[in-house]
């Protein structure tokens, strides 16, 4: 098959679609941007505009960073599954890390930038286990195996729960704590690459399971899409940060709701989108991009955050962050876990049980907007 395959090298690349958008996008910034300072506008309207650009150029630019980044991985020799354990997960929660990150350095003038941080990872988490999940399984009903399920599940939630213990013992995220997640991370990636061969035992083992390749591009390409995704992301991150947090000023929303809803609903799109490409191809590939990124948000992404400032959540956040986020993502991983483990297979009607859960969260953020509910 790879034989046959054609190599595209830089020229195709230039006439790639993803990266034909990236650019698009990242001139609308620019654009909007010299707009807003040379006629001097300064409306919400323009702040929504930059602010949506940003997140699409976010989206795009996580996306074109994962096809090089699991390029490169299969040129190195490594199987499928381990490249979607570590790479994808960590190139589809690249937004998460870099909106995080992006945050914790504005908290010294900001401090509520630390809300939007937590909102973001937990939001995230909680939008990928149950809203996202719920459309893949509801697209395509889903049979789980059950390495997949005791290994990455498990650590799923054990991580969830350590994240909120750390956040609940003095409610703030020490620089030692974030320490521990990102350590914990780590042991976890060489764990995967040191029994890379068991693992794909494993797959082989499971003839409907099949990876999911992209192009077959040049090695050159593939580190353009590196630099270049890496690049976008970083520079579309700190305008999503900094224009979402005008927008929460101007509309008197909390930081730690905009990070919860726009941020971790819009972070999440390039989980949404692999795992149902995946769920077309794969019995378990699909839930494993999902697993995935939720182990590496609330370990890496929140701790590298962590280590660049400790995050304390501030009055405005901590009802809903203590009361709300923190206890819908532990019940939204719980079950799950629960239902992938009945008979290891989710039916579409457990889909629609995890939207609901999404939308229960939604009708409680709404009542707690209005005052209807006190804690």
């Amino acid at each position: 098959m790879g034989s046959e395959e054609k190599v595209m090298g830089i020229p195709q690349l230039l006439h790639f679609q993803t990266l034909v958008t990236t650019g698009a996008l990242f001139l609308g910034i620019v654009a909007v941007r010299l707009l807003e300072h040379s006629v001097g506008i300064d409306s919400l309207f323009v702040t929504a505009i930059i602010a949506l650009l940003a997140l699409g150029l976010l989206i795009y630019s996580a996306d074109f960073f994962i096809e090089g980044a699991k390029g490169l991985a299969r040129r190195g020799g490594l199987p499928e599954v381990v490249i979607g354990l570590t790479i994808v997960s960590i190139g589809t929660s690249l937004p998460e890390i870099l909106v995080t990150t992006t945050a914790a350095m504005d908290i010294a003038k900001t401090p509520e930038s630390a809300d939007f941080a937590i909102g973001s990872i937990l939001g995230s988490v909680f939008v990928q286990i149950t809203l996202i999940l719920g459309i893949v399984v509801v697209n395509k009903g889903l049979k789980i195996r059950e390495s997949w399920l005791k290994r990455d599940g498990l650590i799923m939630l054990l991580a969830v729960l350590l994240l909120s213990l750390f956040l609940l013992t003095d409610f703030t995220l020490e620089r030692w704590e974030s320490f521990i997640l990102v350590s914990l991370y780590i042991v976890y990636i060489v764990w995967l690459l040191m029994h890379r061969e068991v693992i794909q035992k494993e797959e082989d083992e499971n003839l409907e399971d099949v990876g999911v390749r992209g192009s077959n591009w040049s090695t050159a390409a593939y580190l353009i899409m590196v630099v270049s995704g890496l690049a976008f992301a970083v520079f579309a991150a700190h305008h999503l940060v900094e224009y979402a947090s005008i927008i929460a000023v101007e509309l008197k929303v909390p930081q730690a709701i905009v990070g919860t809803t726009v941020s971790g609903i819009g972070t999440s799109l390039p989980e949404l989108t692999i795992a149902i490409m995946a769920s077309k191809r794969s019995q378990g590939v699909a839930i494993g991009t999902l697993i995935g990124s939720n182990i590496t948000d609330p370990l890496m992404s929140i701790g590298l955050a962590g280590l660049v400032s400790p995050l304390v959540i501030t009055d405005s956040g901590f009802d809903f962050i203590v009361y709300l986020l923190i206890p819908f993502t532990i019940l939204g991983c719980s079950v799950a876990l629960l239902m992938m483990r009945t008979s290891y297979e989710f039916k579409k009607w457990e889909g629609y049980t995890m939207i609901l859960i999404y939308l229960l969260f939604l009708a409680s953020l709404e009542a707690y907007n209005r005052s209807w509910i006190r804690f």
